[in-house]
């Protein structure tokens, strides 16, 4: 590996240990055998390093329940009620995981406005997250989910994440299950299905 790649490993276990605001350039620079000039040279600032680092924990995260080699794999039929409970039932287990990266997102999430150099960023970010995230229920490649989906289906299951995170991080003990969410969404379905 090179000082990139070395810093992005370094900045993912700080991270994990630290979380964000406590995660210093010094951290990352013991953690990963480099230096601090490599920071600015590859990244532009720690914190740009710092959300390169959450996004490839998300992203590590999503790579084990999609089925994919090592990952775990994802029941039901695409797009059905099944599949979105197979899916967010790997989710929750993953909260609940020690040394799980989902309070990260909160934490990045409160510090706003006192990371404007990384919002947007973290902004794509979660957008392409909403991509695959369709991609995931509906068993279709990231390439065929449209932007107009990404942005309204796949902020869809994005909000309900980050809704999720927030209870979880809150009160882990009173958050939803898959069971539940997916009650909830056949409700919803139900609802709309009466109004027509």
């Amino acid at each position: 590996m090179g000082h990139r790649e070395d810093l992005l490993e370094g900045a993912k276990r700080c991270l994990l240990e630290k979380g964000f605001a406590r995660t210093t350039a010094r951290d990352i620079v013991k953690e990963s055998g480099t230096n601090l000039a490599s920071i600015g040279y590859h990244y532009g600032s720690k914190d740009a390093l710092l959300a390169q680092a959450y996004i490839a924990l998300v992203e590590q995260a999503s790579d084990g329940f999609e089925g994919s080699e090592g990952g775990t794999e994802v029941g039901g039929e695409p797009g059905s009620p099944e599949r979105f409970r197979a899916v967010f039932s790997n989710i929750v287990a993953s909260m609940s995981e020690p040394g799980s990266m989902w309070g990260l997102g909160m934490e990045i999430m409160t510090m706003g406005d006192k990371l404007p150099e990384v919002r947007d960023q973290l902004a794509r970010a979660q957008r392409e997250g909403g991509r695959g995230m369709v991609a995931l229920i509906m068993s279709v490649p990231e390439a065929d989910v449209s932007d107009e989906t990404a942005d309204s289906l796949g902020a869809f299951y994005m909000t309900l994440i980050t809704g999720l995170i927030a209870q979880w991080t809150f009160d882990a003990k009173s958050a939803p299950d898959a069971e539940q969410l997916t009650e909830g969404l056949r409700q919803v379905v139900e609802g709309v299905r009466k109004s027509q």
